[in-house]
């Protein structure tokens, strides 16, 4: 009936409907963990004032200067199951430390918290949707991808609404540092439904002889080999050339944004709502 159900609206066989369903799941969760915190990072960006973003901007980049470097070796050192296990649990375990640090300090110190944490939004951002869609590159072939990778990501703008939505309910009704229980428990429920896509990737290849990569294989790679990568090949310049005029018209709008919430909103939890209620509307309507 499922089965009937879903090749009705993607082209899915029937040994792929499991493992694509997982993968929907994983990107859902993924993306509600981030886009609950996503409007709290925009307050707290605004909380230092409009004329620090850049400086904002500024830290991200040394952020993910600082941690590619580390990001490569555990992909060159660890199994894709145990570096997807591990990514995840940073990520969630400084969710906690950041909600201590929100918890105990004073209003002084905690601009300097305000500021750290929309750098670790930002560079958290960038690796979990990265290692998110390298993991589908590893399970799906290009021809399966082409068919339902617009599928799943219809399930990573659910979760982003979803995410969304609950940030707007809540931002005024409570202090907005609990909401990052609510990431860390979806970021979390995300490792588990990657590491059950994995485990049947595992044993599927294991029945049929597919060469496909498997959970329990080291992934292998370097620092450069990315880099490498990129500038050995010209489609990959047209993306990075694309993403490079996407995220300077992007950053322009976004400070013209900030300039506009600073000067209507004087309380956070009303502006965090605002925020969370634009970016439901955004993948609402895309």
């Amino acid at each position: 009936m499922l089965n009937k159900l879903l090749g009705r609206v993607v082209a899915v066989e029937v040994d792929e409907v499991r493992p694509m369903l997982l993968s929907a799941l994983y990107f859902f969760l993924v993306m509600a963990g981030y886009f609950v915190v996503r409007p709290l990072r925009d307050d707290m960006g605004l909380a230092g004032g409009v004329r620090n973003l850049p400086w904002l901007y500024t830290g991200t980049l040394v952020g993910m200067l600082l941690v590619h470097p580390i990001f490569a070796a555990m992909v060159s050192k660890l199994t894709r199951r145990r570096f997807i296990s591990l990514s995840y649990h940073i990520v969630a375990g400084l969710m906690v430390l950041f909600f201590a640090l929100l918890s105990v300090l004073d209003e002084a110190q905690l601009i300097w918290v305000d500021r750290a944490f929309w750098v670790y939004t930002s560079v958290f951002n960038l690796f979990v949707v990265s290692i998110f869609w390298s993991v589908m590159a590893d399970v799906f072939k290009p021809a399966q991808g082409a068919r339902i990778f617009g599928f799943i990501a219809v399930g990573g703008t659910a979760g982003a609404m979803l995410g969304s939505a609950v940030t707007a309910s809540l931002a005024e009704a409570i202090p907005t540092r609990f909401l990052l229980f609510a990431s860390i428990a979806l970021i979390e429920a995300a490792v588990l439904v990657a590491l059950a896509l994995l485990r049947h990737t595992t044993e599927n290849a294991n029945e049929s002889e597919d060469d496909r990569p498997t959970g329990d294989e080291v992934i292998g790679g370097s620092v450069m080999a990315g880099i490498s990568a990129v500038f050995s090949s010209p489609y990959l310049l047209g993306i990075v050339g694309y993403m490079l005029l996407y995220t300077i018209t992007s950053t322009f709008l976004y400070f013209e944004q900030a300039e506009i919430m600073s000067e209507i909103f004087e309380d956070r939890g009303a502006r965090t709502a605002f925020f969370a209620k634009l970016d439901l509307a955004v993948n609402t309507l895309t």
